[in-house]
C-alpha cells in the first residue's frame, strides 16, 4: 500500500487542464450510471461547528476505484495556528477491496474544489466573447482560495483583466503574488471587491450570510463556501447549478435557505450531470447571471486521488506500506 503525505503530494505540481478534464471525464462516467455515491453523513460531537464528513464513492469506467474520504472541519483550528480542515483518503481495490493508496492530506480536497470551479469556469468562458476579459474577486484566502487562485492563472491566462482578494485577515502581498503574473489588487472591504466583478468565488467560514446586492449582469458566482449568499439572491440568478441536489439541499447551505425560504425547488436547478452528459441546461444569454453551489462529491475525490496515486507511482513518489 502507498502512503502519500502533504509534502509528497504536493510535489506533484497541479496540471489545471488535466485536473479539469479529470472532472469531466468523472462526470461521464456518473452520466453512464458507473457509480455510486451514498449520501454522505455528519459526525458532530462537542463544538456543533465542527463536523467530519465521511465521503465513500466508486467510480467506474477507465478510473476503476473506490474509496472513501474522512474529512474534519474544526474552523476554530484557525485560531491555534492549525488548518481548518484535517483529511485522509483511502483508495480501495474494486476487484478485493484491497487499500492501495492512504493520502494523509486536506491537499485533495483544496485541489478536487478548485478543479470542480475550474470547469464551470471553463463552461462560462466558452459562452462569452473570445477578447472579453474578467474582473475577478475571491473572498477568503485561506488554502481553498489559494487554490481557487493557481487555478485561475493557469485555465484563463490572458483573458484576465484583474484578480480581486479579501479577507477579514490581512493577505500578504508575498502570498498573493507568489504564483501569479497578472494584476492583482487587495481589497480593504468586502464593497470593493463586489463592485463589477464579472466572476465572484466565495470561499470563507462566514459565520453569517453577507451578499444581497444585486450583481453585475452577466456574472458568474462561484458559492464554494456555501453559506455566504442571503436567500433573497436567488431573486438575481438565471441559472442556478449544484453539483447534487439531495447533498446541497441540508446542512444550512444558501441552497437550503433558498429552498425553505424563497420557493426554490430541485426542477429549477441543473447539476453537473444535466450540463455536461444531458446538455440539458438551455444557451446562457449574455446578461444572465449564473450561480454554483458545490456541496462537493465524493466521486470527484476518488478521481482525484486516483490521479494522483497513479502520478506517484510512476514518479516513484511515497513510502509503500507492508500489511
Amino acid at each position: 500500500m502507498l502512503y502519500l503525505n502533504t509534502k509528497q503530494l504536493t510535489a506533484i505540481k497541479p496540471d489545471w487542464h488535466q485536473l479539469v478534464e479529470l472532472i469531466y471525464k468523472t462526470i461521464t462516467i456518473m452520466g453512464d450510471g458507473e457509480f455510486d455515491q451514498p449520501i454522505k453523513p455528519y459526525l458532530r460531537f462537542g463544538d456543533k461547528t465542527n463536523r467530519i464528513i465521511a465521503m465513500p464513492a466508486f467510480v467506474g469506467g477507465s478510473i476503476n476505484m473506490s474509496g472513501i474520504k474522512w474529512i474534519a472541519s474544526f474552523p476554530k483550528n484557525l485560531n491555534k495556528g492549525m488548518s481548518r480542515a484535517q483529511s485522509v483518503t483511502i483508495l480501495n481495490d474494486v476487484e478485493t477491496g484491497q487499500p492501495k493508496c492512504i493520502v494523509n492530506t486536506a491537499l485533495i480536497s483544496e485541489i478536487r474544489t478548485a478543479a470542480v470551479s475550474g470547469l464551470i469556469l471553463k463552461k462560462y468562458l466558452e459562452e462569452k466573447s473570445e477578447k472579453k476579459k474578467f474582473s475577478i474577486g475571491i473572498i477568503g484566502f485561506g488554502q481553498i482560495g489559494k487554490a481557487h487562485l493557481a487555478m485561475i492563472n493557469q485555465i484563463m491566462q490572458d483573458r484576465i483583466l484583474e484578480i480581486k482578494l479579501y479577507d477579514l485577515k490581512e493577505i500578504p502581498w508575498t502570498v498573493a503574488l507568489s504564483s501569479m503574473n497578472n494584476t492583482v489588487k487587495i481589497c480593504d472591504s468586502f464593497d470593493k471587491l463586489y463592485e463589477n466583478s464579472d466572476i465572484i468565488i466565495t470561499t470563507t467560514v462566514s459565520e453569517k450570510r453577507y451578499i444581497s446586492k444585486k450583481p453585475k449582469k452577466g456574472s458568474l458566482h462561484l458559492n464554494v463556501s456555501l453559506r455566504d449568499y442571503l436567500p433573497s439572491f436567488k431573486n438575481f440568478v438565471d441559472k442556478m447549478i449544484v453539483d447534487n441536489w439531495e447533498e446541497v439541499c441540508r446542512e444550512n447551505t444558501d441552497i437550503e435557505q433558498m429552498y425553505l425560504n424563497e420557493g426554490l425547488i430541485k426542477e429549477k436547478t441543473f447539476n453537473l450531470v444535466d450540463i455536461f452528459y444531458k446538455n440539458l441546461m438551455p444557451s446562457i444569454a449574455e446578461d444572465d447571471v449564473i450561480m454554483f453551489n458545490p456541496m462537493g462529491m465524493a466521486v470527484f475525490d476518488i478521481a482525484v486521488g486516483t490521479y494522483y496515486y497513479l502520478t506517484a507511482l510512476e514518479k516513484n513518489i511515497g513510502n509503500l506500506l507492508d500489511d
